[in-house]
C-alpha cells in the first residue's frame, strides 16, 4: 500500500447531548492533526464521514470540518456515506487520493449524533440501512433484520444462544479497559445469557446484550503518502484495504454466508501476503452478536456453521489464540455509525504501537480490521502494520 496512518484522535462515545455535530468533528479533528505532529495548512484534503439519515437537521456536513482551523479553507472536503461501514468509507476515499498522486496528508474524520432522537425515529433512521421494498415491514427496525438472520441461523444450525451470551460478556469484559467505550460494566455470562426485565428479547432470539449501543461520538485519523510518513512521529501502513460490496435485498443473497466479508478477508490476507494466522488481533463489527459469529465463519476462523463453538472456546478472548474486539466492539464501546469505521482504525493504530493501555493485547504487531455496512453488503478489510 502507498499510505499510512500518522496520527489520531478518539472521543469518548456515549450521550453527549451538550455537544454538536460541529463540535464533535472540531474536536477530533483538531486533536489528531496535532498528534499527527502536521499543520493545518499541510492537509492536503479532507473526507467526512458521516450516515446521518436523519440524525442532524445539519445534512451538509463537509465544511464543519474548516471549522477546527482557519487554514483549512479552500481545501477539497467531502462528505461520504456507505451505512455502518461510512467511516472506512471515508478512509478509502483518502487512500484512494493519496494512491493517485494527488494529496500527501489527507484529513478523515467519521462523526454521529444519534441520542437526540427519540427512539422511535432512531429505528426509523437505522432501518433506511436495510432494504426498504422487503425490509420495511419487520418488526423492531434494524434490530429485527439481525433477528432474522438469528433465527434462520438457528434453524440450520442449532440454537446459538450460548455461544451468543458469552461474545456479549467477552466484548462487554473487555470494553471495561477502554476509556472511550460507551459502557464500561462487565455484564458477565450469567447476566448475557438471561432474559430479564434490564435484558429483554429485542428482535427474534436477540436480547439486548446482543445489540449495539446508541451513541454519539467521532473519530479522526491523518493519512499520509508512505515516504512523508517515514519522517512522522508514528507510522502504522495499510499492508492491504479491501472493499467489497454486496447485493442490498437479502433475497438476492445467502444472508449466513456473508459472501462479501468472507471475500474481503481473502483478497485483504492474500494481498498483504499473510494467512489469519498472522494476526495479533481483529477489531471487528459486531452491531449485533449473530454478525460477530457469523464473521468468524466468513474470516475463516471457524468453518460454517461452527462460529459458535469457536465463541465458546475461549478462543477470541483477549488471551485467547486470535483476541478478538480488544476494545469492547461496537457492543461495549458504542456504534454512532459515521465514528465507528475510523474509531476501529484508531484503536487499530494504538495497539500497534503499544499505546492501548488497559486493552492492550501484548505484544500486537499485525491488526485486522472489518466494518460493515447494512446486512453484509458494504464490506471493508484493513491489514494494519507498524512501520515507524
Amino acid at each position: 500500500m502507498t499510505a499510512a496512518i500518522t496520527g489520531w484522535a478518539h472521543s469518548k462515545f456515549g450521550k453527549h447531548s451538550d455537544e454538536t455535530i460541529e463540535s464533535l468533528v472540531v474536536g477530533v479533528a483538531s486533536q489528531a492533526m496535532k498528534h499527527a505532529g502536521l499543520e493545518p495548512g499541510d492537509v492536503d484534503e479532507i473526507v467526512l464521514g458521516h450516515f446521518n439519515a436523519g440524525f442532524s437537521r445539519q445534512d451538509f456536513t463537509a465544511s464543519l470540518v474548516l471549522q477546527a482551523d482557519d487554514a483549512l479553507r479552500f481545501k477539497p472536503a467531502t462528505r461520504v456515506e456507505n451505512a455502518c461501514a461510512t467511516g472506512s468509507a471515508a478512509i478509502h476515499q483518502g487512500l484512494k487520493t493519496i494512491r493517485a498522486g494527488s494529496a500527501r496528508n489527507v484529513l478523515v474524520v467519521g462523526v454521529e449524533q444519534m441520542t437526540t432522537t427519540p427512539g422511535p425515529q432512531i429505528g426509523e433512521n437505522l432501518k433506511r440501512a436495510s432494504y426498504l421494498p422487503e425490509d420495511d415491514s419487520i418488526p423492531g427496525g434494524f434490530a429485527g433484520v439481525f433477528g432474522k438472520i438469528a433465527d434462520a441461523y438457528y434453524q440450520r444450525h442449532g440454537d446459538q444462544s450460548d455461544a451468543l451470551a458469552m461474545l456479549a460478556a467477552k466484548n462487554h469484559k473487555n470494553g471495561v479497559g477502554n476509556p472511550y467505550a460507551q459502557m464500561r460494566k462487565d455484564l458477565g455470562y450469567d447476566f448475557c445469557r438471561t432474559e430479564s426485565e434490564k435484558n429483554p428479547f429485542v428482535a427474534g432470539p436477540l436480547k439486548r446484550t446482543d445489540c449495539s449501543l446508541v451513541s454519539d461520538g467521532a473519530a479522526a485519523i491523518v493519512l499520509t503518502d508512505l515516504e512523508t510518513a517515514m519522517h512522522a512521529p508514528r507510522a502504522i501502513m495499510f499492508r492491504a484495504a479491501e472493499h467489497v460490496q454486496d447485493f442490498l435485498p437479502m433475497s438476492k443473497r445467502d444472508i449466513l454466508l456473508f459472501e462479501g466479508c468472507e471475500l474481503g478477508w481473502q483478497r485483504a490476507l492474500k494481498n498483504a501476503g499473510i494467512t489469519l494466522d498472522d494476526l495479533s488481533f481483529v477489531e471487528t463489527h459486531d452491531c449485533f452478536t449473530i454478525a460477530e459469529l457469523i464473521e468468524y465463519e466468513a474470516m475463516g476462523l471457524a468453518k460454517r456453521g461452527q462460529g459458535g463453538a469457536v465463541a465458546l472456546s475461549g478462543e477470541t478472548a483477549k488471551d485467547g489464540r486470535l483476541p478478538v474486539n480488544p476494545s469492547g466492539g461496537l457492543k461495549a464501546k458504542g456504534h454512532p455509525i459515521g465514528a465507528t469505521g475510523v474509531s476501529m482504525h484508531v484503536l487499530t493504530s494504538m495497539q500497534l504501537c503499544g499505546e492501548a493501555g488497559d486493552i492492550q493485547v501484548p505484544g500486537a504487531k499485525l491488526g485486522g480490521i472489518f466494518n460493515m455496512g447494512g446486512a453484509a453488503v458494504a464490506n471493508y478489510v484493513s491489514i494494519m502494520e507498524r512501520v515507524r
